[in-house]
């Protein structure tokens, strides 16, 4: 590992009393405070980032030591490498300040031209990702990603950020027509103060996800978790707060604070300047969650569980649906937009269930630095245990794997590596009836599902039926090579926030939504997520020229039918 500079905020009007102390020789420990009106705020409280690796090693002791540097029962000196950060810990009025600053701040930066708000903003966040990928890779490894999740979580901010989807985010906007005299202007507005709480799995990608919102003219409040705030700290003060003060943002546009989720979400709520709270977690927290939204006057935009469906049809190309398939098992399932259940067509399911069984040996555990690995620990392993005795019991078959394993892939039921998993479930009529099959699971299980031999237009619409009466609706994913199985798959179905077809499911694309999606996903205003979008409002806008007469104007468009010139 390279010797890293502790990192100060970043801000448009320095606070040297608040700045983060210089670095000791010989400490590779990076130090962020809480982000508010453009300054750092100290605390007497820090969350104190364990390196990965060091837990991987020894976790007890690793734990054990970042307890008591957080209980403040050993100094804070000296600190060995397995200690990596540590973060500001933001009291409740460290994040009623937060609010504060970003309610100042939001009329200001929605009065900013469109093209500096998001074109110069997107290009400079693009920039900076770019120049600092290396770097931001390094943290997502420290915090437990695996090197090529973690290179492809920086590739996926990129396309977010690149020129295309900047004009595609440009053209929903704003757009204007010339009609009747009258420039007419269709627009989206702002909606003001945005809370961001991210989840723990992805926190960095999440928050820096959350950024369109400012793009949109929003000021933002980050929550940066606990379990994992290095990462969400480092890109909003390394990467957006410099761009922010190149282009002149006042002050408290952007804020970012460590702490608990639970009295940080109730000080959301609660609070009058709130506008939007986005909200990732699991289905059952957060339609609970939605609720109090709604109670509270604020809009949800919910990032939830998925239980993503993946069909694959008789003449699809079997290798590269199966190698697509084993993305299910990247990060060890722990990613809600990984391939969660496969429905394949009768003819090919025995053929398509071999070729992944041998596709998922290559699928390893490991340090997360290392190259190839694509398996992370599953440190409570017993709903996977529980998920998978159902679907046996249920009549599924164990294809491969099942078992808890060490990190040099040795079967030990004190493992804290679990095998990649596939099941067999014979039959889509009772499929749903196998909880692995029903609901997202989080962890490296697949259920395969051959559905019952039919004619091949009964079997198609049963496969829609089934995708669309999915509770859940995150991403769906086709492989099929019959271009009229292919056209009226896309046509017909209705959940998600995205479609595959013959195509990674969870590769990021320009354009596309990386997030969102329907029912238990993203709640009752779920949609594919482009935050840009879901954080604003059309409004609609006329200009007359002068002279208009508003008789005219109400009354000259009957006249002119009439007289068919309309």
């Amino acid at each position: 590992m390279s010797s890293l500079e502790l990192s100060a905020p970043v801000s448009r009007r320095r606070d040297p009393a608040a700045s983060a102390p210089p670095r000791r020789a010989g400490q590779d420990v990076r130090t962020y405070l809480s982000y508010i009106d453009g300054k750092g705020v100290p605390s007497t409280d820090w969350v104190y980032v364990v390196d990965a690796a060091a837990l991987l090693e020894d976790a007890f002791s690793s734990l054990t030591l970042k307890r008591k540097l957080e209980q403040g029962r050993v100094p804070a000196q000296d600190l060995p490498a397995s200690i990596v950060g540590r973060v500001a810990k933001a009291d409740r009025a460290t994040v009623q300040l937060a609010v504060e600053a970003a309610s100042r701040a939001a009329p200001q930066w929605a009065a900013f031209p469109l093209e500096t708000r998001l074109t110069a903003v997107g290009a400079g966040i693009h920039r900076r990702l770019a120049e600092k990928a290396e770097e931001i890779t390094e943290i997502l490894v420290q915090e437990g990603h695996p090197l090529a999740l973690a290179r492809w979580q920086v590739s996926g901010m990129l396309e977010c950020f690149g020129p295309e989807s900047l004009g595609f985010y440009r053209s929903q906007m704003h757009q204007e027509f010339r009609h009747d005299g009258r420039r007419i202007v269709v627009r989206r507005q702002p909606d003001g103060v945005v809370c961001l709480n991210p989840p723990q799995n992805a926190p960095l990608s999440s928050a820096l996800l959350g950024v369109n919102a400012v793009m949109a003219g929003n000021a933002l409040v980050v929550r940066a978790p606990r379990s994992g705030p290095l990462g969400v700290m480092y890109v909003l003060h390394e990467v957006v707060a410099p761009v922010l003060e190149e282009v002149g943002a006042p002050p408290g546009t952007l804020n970012v604070v460590c702490g608990d989720p639970a009295p940080m979400l109730t000080a959301w709520l609660e609070s009058p300047a709130v506008d939007d709270i986005m909200y990732f977690g699991n289905s059952e927290n957060g339609m609970k969650f939605q609720e109090r939204c709604v109670a509270a006057g604020k809009k949800p935009i919910l990032e939830l569980a998925g239980n993503d469906a993946v069909v694959v049809w008789k003449d699809a190309d079997l290798e590269l649906a199966a190698e697509a398939l084993t993305e299910s098992f990247y990060g060890s399932g722990q990613l809600c937009m990984i391939p969660n259940q496969v429905v394949a067509h009768p003819d090919v399911v025995d053929e398509l269930v071999a070729l992944l069984a041998r596709k998922v040996g290559h699928i390893r555990p490991g340090h997360p630095g290392e190259e190839d690995v694509l398996l992370t620990p599953v440190l409570r392993n017993e709903k996977f245990f529980d998920c998978l005795d159902d679907a046996l019991a249920r009549g599924a078959e164990l294809v491969c794997g099942g078992h808890a394993m060490q990190m040099d892939e040795t079967r030990d039921t004190a493992g804290i590596f679990l095998e990649p998993t596939v099941v067999l479930v014979r039959g889509l009529a009772g499929a749903r009836e196998v909880k692995a099959v029903r609901h997202e699971t989080f962890f490296p299980l697949l259920p395969v599902i051959a559905a019952e031999p039919a004619d091949d237009d009964v079997l198609l619409e049963r496969f829609i039926d089934y995708v669309n009466s999915n509770e859940y609706g995150l991403r769906n994913s086709l492989w099929a090579r019959d271009p009229q199985v292919v056209d009226r798959f896309v046509s017909r179905v209705t959940t998600g926030g995205l479609l595959k077809v013959n195509d990674s499911h969870i590769g990021f694309l320009s354009y596309l939504p990386t997030h969102g999606g329907t029912g238990l996903t993203g709640g009752v205003f779920g949609e594919a997520n482009y935050p840009i979008l879901r954080t604003s409002h059309v409004q609609g806008v006329a200009v007359a020229a002068p002279g208009t007469r508003p008789r005219d104007s109400v009354f000259g468009a009957w006249h002119a039918m009439r007289n068919g010139s309309r």
